[in-house]
């Protein structure tokens, strides 16, 4: 990859990569950055298995990817984040069927939404963002285990600055819902479940990484107002420098049509480029944007005591407790 930056694209990552015999697994992958994420890597070699809660979006999703790549290994499979139920049902077919798990992008999630609860009660964005992938890739480590060296990448965003998670009432069940405030908590969750992961894993050769692929625009924002995108628009001001060759960063046109914004392609290039870097290897705990390791997130988000905080209150919520 020659330059780094907001304009990078998938391709661009893996030009020249190589990934046959890598087994990757994408949530939330029946369109958007998902979908994206899951096609580069297929169109590179690797087996990639497509995992969303709507079938029939998903099969839709398998056969755009093999309109683009002929060769294609891809495969389906259902995934309910909002469903503790359907997360373990997903998880006990993936050990039934699979010997390892090279690489697991948590790429599902939902933003700015209006209150809503999972199907075990806990508010949407916080369950959906954080606690089902938590689980999921709890149930999915001995898989991770066997196929190290691993990843776990977690896509989070800058939301993540809008707040911390709020420790004593992270559903919302005794104070009044604010969707950004929800938002900001599920995505500084996910930095720390990154960090706690790495803590916990890295030693066994799965690391963990979490993302921030930038404003770009897919269904995820199906509940944004202009005043919504806006105020995004201001947070990415001042991001990233301008190389030679590169739009500007955060207040820029990245090629996505509105300032500030990404092209899906370019909005995925951060996950596949922590899936697959080699300057990556044998480390992790940190937080990517634009294909360089540059950004630094909120100290909260990095916070190694909140990080073990966080897993043992997520353990509680969903019931399971992991010895690894």
């Amino acid at each position: 990859m020659a330059t780094s930056g907001p304009t990078t694209t998938t391709e661009d990552v893996l030009a020249g990569v190589d990934l046959a015999g890598k087994r990757v697994l994408v949530t939330g992958a029946s369109g958007g950055l998902g979908l994206e994420t899951a096609r580069a890597l297929a169109s590179h070699g690797a087996e990639v298995i497509l995992a969303a809660r709507d079938a029939a979006k998903t099969d839709a999703a398998l056969r755009t990817i093999r309109e683009q790549v002929p060769d294609a290994k891809v495969s389906g499979t259902d995934l309910d984040l909002a469903s503790l139920a359907s997360v373990r049902a997903c998880a006990a077919r993936l050990r039934q069927q699979l010997d390892r798990l090279d690489l697991l992008i948590n790429n599902a999630g939902v933003m700015a939404c209006p209150l809503a609860r999972t199907a075990d009660g806990f508010e949407l964005q916080f369950g959906t963002n954080h606690l089902g992938h938590f689980l999921f890739t709890g149930l999915l480590v001995p898989l991770l285990v066997t196929g190290a060296p691993a990843r776990v990448v977690n896509l989070s965003s800058d939301g993540h600055m809008l707040s911390d998670v709020h420790w004593d009432d992270p559903s919302f069940e005794r104070h009044d819902y604010e969707k950004w405030a929800s938002y900001g908590q599920s995505k500084t969750a996910n930095v720390l479940f990154s960090v706690e992961l790495e803590r916990r894993l890295g030693k066994k050769g799965v690391h963990a990484w979490a993302v921030h692929p930038g404003m770009i625009m897919t269904d995820l924002g199906r509940h944004l107002t202009a005043d919504d995108v806006a105020m995004l628009q201001s947070m990415t001001k001042g991001r990233g420098e301008k190389k030679d060759g590169e739009s500007s960063g955060g207040g820029g046109r990245a090629g996505g049509g509105m300032p500030g914004f990404k092209t899906i392609p370019q909005g995925a290039a951060t996950s596949v480029w922590a899936a697959t870097a080699p300057e990556l290897e044998g480390r992790g705990g940190g937080y990517l944007a634009d294909c360089t390791e540059a950004t630094k997130p909120k100290p909260w988000a990095l916070d190694a005591v909140s990080a073990g905080r966080l897993w043992a209150i997520s353990e509680k919520m969903v019931g399971e407790t992991f010895a690894f």
